[in-house]
């Protein structure tokens, strides 16, 4: 399985305190059957001023320690940027990590506010896609102005937007409200891939098993299989040719 979301590099967000967080969270992936990670620290200006060259020092010294310990991982990183007009600039001076390319264009993972949807929001993502970056919005099913109102999304899907539901979102454990969103998500064929956004080994690991399963109760087992393997695979490729 491909994770694309997950925050396992040591030290530079709320993920990973330290390299031992991460190599113990890396264990756990492999333990679930992960073989490739994207990592993709916050970018949020004001709060975790991540750049390429931090994002790249974290994840060498991710690497070097899962050679020492001997796991079988393949790493990329990226980053889950945070909505904002900092994002314009940080296009403009390529401070700004993809998460891979979808279709010829390159895949930007979108964070928005979780207790909002940004007035206007609409217009930033058009402003990326116009220059042939796709948005795709992190957990909506976790975001409480998509919670309340979901048909919200609908603006973002006709756009050409891309979708990323945490997988323990669709277990349920993120609450009953999170999972109905998800659920419907996945009835309604708008999410692009599921992945773990792993933050800790306690109560945020790197876990997918448990969301595939729930979706494959709506979608069919391939179809959720798809959704941690050829999907991410489709964007997350190039990092690993």
């Amino acid at each position: 399985m491909i994770d694309l979301h997950n925050h396992l590099l040591p030290g530079i967000d709320d993920g990973a305190a330290d390299i031992e967080a991460s190599v113990a969270l890396a264990r756990l992936a492999v333990a679930e059957g992960i073989t490739h990670l994207v990592c993709t620290p916050h970018i949020h200006p004001g709060r975790y001023e991540n750049t390429p060259a931090t994002i790249a020092a974290a994840k060498q010294r991710f690497v070097s320690a899962l050679a020492d310990a001997a796991i079988e991982l393949q790493v990329a990183t990226a980053a889950e940027v945070r909505f904002g007009m900092e994002l314009m600039l940080g296009i403009g001076q390529k401070q700004i990590p993809f998460l891979g390319e979808w279709e010829g264009r390159k895949v930007l993972l979108l964070e928005f506010p979780h207790g909002e949807i940004p007035f206007g929001a609409e217009r930033l993502t058009q402003w990326l896609l116009d220059r042939d970056i796709v948005p795709m919005i992190a957990h909506p099913e976790r975001n409480k102005g998509f919670m309340r109102t979901p048909s919200r999304l609908k603006a973002f899907l006709d756009q050409g937007c891309l979708t990323q539901l945490t997988a323990a979102s669709v277990a349920g454990h993120f609450g009953e409200r999170a999972q109905e969103v998800a659920l419907d998500m996945l009835a309604q064929d708008c999410v692009t891939i599921l992945a773990s956004d792993a933050h800790n080994t306690e109560h945020r690991p790197p876990l997918l098993h448990a969301g595939v399963e729930a979706a494959a109760q709506v979608i069919g087992e391939a179809r959720a299989r798809a959704l941690v393997t050829e999907m991410p695979w489709k964007i997350a490729q190039v990092h690993f040719q």
